[in-house]
Protein backbone atom coordinates (compact mmCIF):
# COMPACT_ATOMS: atom_id res chain seq x y z
CA UNK A 1 0.00 0.00 0.00
CA UNK A 2 0.90 3.43 -0.83
CA UNK A 3 2.37 5.02 2.22
CA UNK A 4 2.34 8.58 3.40
CA UNK A 5 4.26 11.48 5.20
CA UNK A 6 2.10 10.99 8.53
CA UNK A 7 3.79 7.57 8.26
CA UNK A 8 7.25 8.87 8.33
CA UNK A 9 7.69 8.27 12.05
CA UNK A 10 6.22 4.55 12.31
CA UNK A 11 8.71 3.58 8.89
CA UNK A 12 11.97 5.57 9.32
CA UNK A 13 13.57 2.21 10.83
CA UNK A 14 12.89 0.42 8.17
CA UNK A 15 15.27 2.72 5.98
CA UNK A 16 17.87 2.51 8.75
CA UNK A 17 17.35 -1.06 8.32
CA UNK A 18 17.86 -0.61 4.19
CA UNK A 19 21.00 2.20 4.89
CA UNK A 20 22.66 1.21 8.10
CA UNK A 21 25.05 3.98 8.03
CA UNK A 22 21.93 6.37 8.63
CA UNK A 23 20.43 7.61 11.81
CA UNK A 24 17.15 7.59 12.19
CA UNK A 25 16.66 11.55 12.17
CA UNK A 26 18.64 10.88 8.67
CA UNK A 27 16.31 8.33 7.96
CA UNK A 28 13.14 10.70 8.36
CA UNK A 29 14.90 13.41 6.25
CA UNK A 30 15.32 10.50 3.57
CA UNK A 31 11.80 9.62 3.61
CA UNK A 32 10.79 13.33 3.57
CA UNK A 33 12.04 13.73 0.42
CA UNK A 34 10.43 10.92 -1.02
CA UNK A 35 7.19 12.17 0.27
CA UNK A 36 8.16 16.11 -1.32
CA UNK A 37 9.29 14.33 -4.60
CA UNK A 38 6.54 14.42 -7.86
CA UNK A 39 8.48 11.85 -9.19
CA UNK A 40 9.05 9.34 -6.32
CA UNK A 41 6.82 6.51 -4.30
CA UNK A 42 7.01 5.05 -1.00
CA UNK A 43 5.12 1.68 -0.49
CA UNK A 44 4.93 0.00 2.76
CA UNK A 45 3.61 -3.73 4.13
CA UNK A 46 1.42 -3.72 7.12
CA UNK A 47 0.94 -6.88 9.34
CA UNK A 48 -0.83 -6.53 12.20
CA UNK A 49 -0.76 -2.88 13.05
CA UNK A 50 2.95 -3.21 12.69
CA UNK A 51 4.88 -1.85 9.23
CA UNK A 52 7.16 -4.89 8.44
CA UNK A 53 8.57 -3.99 4.61
CA UNK A 54 9.52 -0.77 2.90
CA UNK A 55 10.05 -0.06 -0.84
CA UNK A 56 10.86 3.56 -2.12
CA UNK A 57 11.18 4.34 -6.37
CA UNK A 58 11.38 6.73 -8.79
CA UNK A 59 11.64 8.21 -12.04
CA UNK A 60 14.76 8.52 -13.80
CA UNK A 61 15.36 10.29 -16.42
CA UNK A 62 19.11 10.09 -16.66
CA UNK A 63 20.76 7.02 -18.43
CA UNK A 64 19.54 3.96 -16.58
CA UNK A 65 22.25 0.76 -17.72
CA UNK A 66 20.44 -1.52 -20.54
CA UNK A 67 17.24 0.61 -20.53
CA UNK A 68 16.16 2.01 -24.05
CA UNK A 69 13.47 4.84 -22.89
CA UNK A 70 13.15 7.62 -20.72
CA UNK A 71 11.99 8.14 -17.87
CA UNK A 72 13.03 4.35 -16.24
CA UNK A 73 11.10 3.44 -13.50
CA UNK A 74 13.49 2.63 -10.55
CA UNK A 75 13.52 0.41 -7.19
CA UNK A 76 15.85 2.89 -5.25
CA UNK A 77 15.36 0.58 -2.26
CA UNK A 78 13.51 -2.32 -0.83
CA UNK A 79 13.53 -4.03 2.59
CA UNK A 80 11.92 -6.64 4.83
CA UNK A 81 11.96 -6.93 8.52
CA UNK A 82 14.09 -10.57 8.55
CA UNK A 83 11.17 -11.85 10.70
CA UNK A 84 8.88 -11.51 7.91
CA UNK A 85 10.81 -12.71 4.92
CA UNK A 86 10.60 -15.02 2.17
CA UNK A 87 6.20 -14.71 2.48
CA UNK A 88 6.40 -12.52 -1.08
CA UNK A 89 6.34 -9.16 1.36
CA UNK A 90 9.59 -7.60 -1.40
CA UNK A 91 7.70 -8.91 -4.67
CA UNK A 92 4.39 -7.62 -3.35
CA UNK A 93 6.31 -4.27 -2.85
CA UNK A 94 7.95 -4.61 -5.84
CA UNK A 95 4.79 -5.16 -8.15
CA UNK A 96 3.13 -2.03 -6.38
CA UNK A 97 6.03 -0.11 -7.22
CA UNK A 98 6.24 -1.63 -10.67
CA UNK A 99 2.58 -0.76 -11.46
CA UNK A 100 3.41 3.06 -9.95
CA UNK A 101 5.72 3.45 -12.87
CA UNK A 102 3.12 1.86 -15.72
CA UNK A 103 0.70 4.99 -13.83
CA UNK A 104 3.21 7.29 -15.03
CA UNK A 105 3.98 6.25 -18.38
CA UNK A 106 7.36 4.26 -17.95
CA UNK A 107 7.93 1.08 -19.84
CA UNK A 108 10.87 -0.09 -17.91
CA UNK A 109 12.08 -0.36 -14.65
CA UNK A 110 15.39 -1.01 -13.25
CA UNK A 111 17.39 -1.33 -9.99
CA UNK A 112 20.82 -2.30 -9.08
CA UNK A 113 22.49 -3.61 -6.23
CA UNK A 114 26.54 -3.62 -5.05
CA UNK A 115 28.42 -6.72 -6.32
CA UNK A 116 28.76 -7.99 -3.19
CA UNK A 117 24.96 -7.95 -1.92
CA UNK A 118 24.65 -11.99 -3.51
CA UNK A 119 21.49 -11.62 -1.44
CA UNK A 120 19.55 -8.99 -3.17
CA UNK A 121 20.74 -10.29 -6.69
CA UNK A 122 19.67 -13.29 -6.02
CA UNK A 123 16.07 -11.30 -5.07
CA UNK A 124 16.55 -9.60 -8.64
CA UNK A 125 16.36 -12.31 -10.31
CA UNK A 126 13.88 -14.29 -8.79
CA UNK A 127 11.35 -11.38 -9.54
CA UNK A 128 12.26 -11.58 -13.08
CA UNK A 129 15.18 -8.57 -13.53
CA UNK A 130 17.79 -9.68 -15.78
CA UNK A 131 21.45 -8.67 -15.32
CA UNK A 132 22.44 -5.73 -17.50
CA UNK A 133 26.36 -4.70 -16.30
CA UNK A 134 28.98 -5.00 -13.66
CA UNK A 135 30.66 -2.27 -13.09
CA UNK A 136 32.99 -1.02 -10.38
CA UNK A 137 33.24 2.99 -9.92
CA UNK A 138 36.66 5.20 -8.71
CA UNK A 139 37.54 8.40 -7.41
CA UNK A 140 40.56 10.29 -6.28
CA UNK A 141 40.52 13.81 -4.74
CA UNK A 142 42.86 16.05 -7.03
Amino acid sequence: MRAFEKDISKIAYLVVQLWPDNSLNEAEDILKEYFSGEETAVFIHEIREKYVGLALCGLRHDYVEGCETSPVGYLEGIVVDSEYRNQGIARTLCEECEAWAKEQGCTEFASDCELTNTESLRFHMGLGFQEENRIICFKKTI
